[in-house]
């Protein structure tokens, strides 16, 4: 199923995250994404013309953010956002983080 018809389950922790090499298998449905050196969180930076573009990706992230119950780390300046998924949790990656990553990337 594709990640952006799926919704976002509650992680309460007790769960392991996604290793390395399944990870990597998910990274296929979410294109410009990175892992980072331990494959424990996923990366994509964006750029835009000016402040206010980046600002207003920045506010629709936030909307499946909150619809989702799974927010990203979002870092944003004149013409670039930078957002960063993990499951705190559970100190890695799971499922979610790659629904949303999935999701940011239909915002494009």
């Amino acid at each position: 199923m594709d990640l952006t018809a799926r919704t976002c389950t509650p992680c309460k922790g007790g769960v392991a995250p996604l290793t390395e090499a399944e990870a990597e298998r998910y990274l296929a449905e979410a294109p410009g994404w990175a892992l980072d050196e331990t494959a424990t969180r996923i990366e994509r930076k964006f750029t835009f013309k000016n402040f206010a573009g980046a600002i207003e990706f920045v506010q629709r992230i936030g909307v499946i953010a909150e619809q989702e119950g799974h927010h990203p780390d979002i870092c944003f300046g004149w013409g670039y956002c930078s957002v960063v998924l993990c499951t705190h949790k559970i100190k890695g990656l799971h499922e979610n983080d790659f629904i949303i990553a999935a999701k940011v990337n239909a915002l494009l």
